[in-house]
């Protein structure tokens, strides 16, 4: 087999094992929260810890990669994800499963940063088109079997499984990538950008920090006052300096052509949108309707074999269709697929999602790979590096501040609905007057089914399991609108911004190293 498809296949091996560990993560997450006595906080930092260390890193990974050379740098990152999926699978506490999955968003972030310029190095023409398609069916593939893989794993044999998994896959594609991808790097010198990577991440972790910590410590109160001032500050800095520096680990000139704005909006869009709301998805399917890991990614299957099944055909699309055709109509589906989902309530079945999962799907599957090969192709292909690793970077940064966002909307709302619902039953208002404070907490950290079970009543568990629904599926309706309404503004900015005259003619590339 050509080199060339030997670079395909470790590059989408190692993304494969990533995007999967994203999707499996979420179907285990009650599992989780269980097992390490979690609070809900707790279980953002899980996904967040992991989505913000890639976002902090993914920029300065693509400068250097093109420094030291890329295959380097992937095998890097496959051998760092890797290991810390083995202590994420050996933790004992909540901390120490976030500190490692921090770890995994290092190798990640190296691995994205790399993954796209690799394939832009390699392929060249209507074979690149063809390689965006396979890799976007790889994107679709992983969020497909994620949460069936995860819902198997964590119901069979335990949730730290879904990342012992990892370690085999990651040893695999270290073998594979060492042996038959060829090393490119960018011709010019190139330096590390400290003072932008310092300031993005602190701006970046104290923003995320203050929206999870807001509603217990009071959004008016001097810390959280003091979190939102300073990451603003520190972006503010950040800015400045990549626009004073010769060699910014981002280059802000790129964003003088519309297109490569629009691409950063869009994929800020679909994963704060869409990305965003799988875990509150995830809770809905398990702490309200009371399904188990398997069941809940078995009714995640119509959504992710859509994407599956759509991705490679509109990553083909890409070389017929223009981009922004393409990409606006996948976010407008899929805020028209979150907006669907509002019609659940406290009666509802999971079947209530359906028509949503159905067109999410659509969207999911048209929007990857345009925004894949879309993000490199608005640039030279020796910027490659960089392109992508912004590209990913506004990926998860929509990731973790939608996350972050919608759950303090969540935190806020859920208790607020439950216990208004729950007062107004005599048998609510009993349970209320003797346990208010524990109801409280647990209609924000999912324990209802735990404290019900424990009240020994038929009556009272069934009122107040109500109750949560009730204050659920009315905060869930809340995050879809919200979540579709990020979509469609992602939409609206492709279509005004991304123009065919802004993209590089796609031209073969010569290895800069042996």
């Amino acid at each position: 087999m050509n080199n060339k498809w030997w670079t395909l296949a470790a590059v989408c091996t190692g993304v494969f094992m990533l995007l999967l560990d994203i999707t499996v993560v979420n179907v285990a997450l009650p599992d989780i929260q269980r097992s390490l006595h979690s609070s809900f906080s707790d279980l953002q930092w899980v996904i967040n810890a992991y989505a913000l260390t890639i976002a902090a890193f993914l920029l300065t990974a693509g400068v250097v990669g093109d420094m030291f050379g890329r295959r380097k740098l992937f095998a890097i990152g496959l051998a760092a994800f890797s290991a810390a999926s083995l202590v994420c699978g050996l933790s004992g506490s909540s901390t120490m499963l976030d500190f490692a999955r921090a770890v995994q968003g290092i190798g990640g972030a190296i691995m994205l940063a790399t993954s796209l310029a690799l394939i832009a190095q390699a392929f060249s023409g209507k074979e690149r088109g063809t390689a965006f398609g396979i890799y976007g069916a790889v994107l679709g593939g992983a969020v497909a079997i994620g949460p069936l893989v995860g819902g198997a794993l964590t119901g069979g044999i335990g949730w730290r499984w879904i990342f012992f998994v990892n370690v085999p896959i990651g040893l695999v594609a270290i073998v594979m990538t060492l042996t038959r991808i060829q090393e490119s790097r960018d011709p010019n010198q190139r330096r590390i950008d400290w003072a932008g990577f310092v300031s993005f991440s602190l701006a970046l972790f104290l923003l995320v920090f203050a929206l999870v910590r807001g509603n217990d410590e009071g959004w008016g109160s001097t810390e959280i006052v003091a979190l939102l001032i300073g990451a603003c500050v520190l972006m503010a800095i950040f800015l400045v300096a990549e626009w004073r520096q010769s060699d910014p680990m981002l280059d802000l000139a790129l964003f003088k052509r519309p297109a490569m704005l629009g691409v950063s909006i869009a994929t800020f869009s679909i994963a704060g949108s869409m990305f965003a709301m799988f875990l509150y998805i995830t809770l809905y399917l398990q702490d309200v309707l009371g399904y188990g890991p398997l069941a809940t990614g078995v009714r995640f299957l119509p959504l992710t074999l859509i994407a599956f099944a759509v991705a490679p055909i509109s990553g083909n699309l890409t070389t017929r269709l223009p981009s922004r055709f393409l990409l606006g109509t996948g976010l407008a589906i899929i805020g028209l697929a979150l907006i669907l989902m509002t019609g659940v309530n406290a009666a509802s079945s999971w079947t209530a999602l359906l028509p949503g999962f159905i067109l999410g799907g659509v969207g999911i599957g048209i929007a990857n790979p345009v925004i894949a090969s879309a993000s490199v192709a608005v640039v030279p292909p020796a910027r490659s590096g960089m392109a992508s690793g912004s590209s990913n970077t506004f990926r998860q940064v929509g990731l973790a501040t939608g996350i972050a966002g919608l759950g303090a909307i969540f935190q806020s709302q859920v208790p607020t609905k439950a216990l208004t619902a729950l007062a107004a039953n005599p048998v609510g208002r009993h349970l209320l007057a003797h346990a208010g404070s524990q109801l409280h907490a647990g209609f924000i950290d999912g324990a209802v089914r735990a404290i019900a079970a424990a009240t020994h009543s038929a009556s009272a568990s069934r009122v107040l399991l109500h109750a949560y629904a009730v204050g659920f599926t009315g905060s869930f309706r809340g995050l879809v609108t919200i979540a579709g309404a990020l979509a469609f503004v992602g939409a609206v900015a492709a279509l005004v911004l991304i123009r065919q005259r802004d993209f590089v003619p796609s031209v073969a590339v010569p290895n800069s190293a042996p």
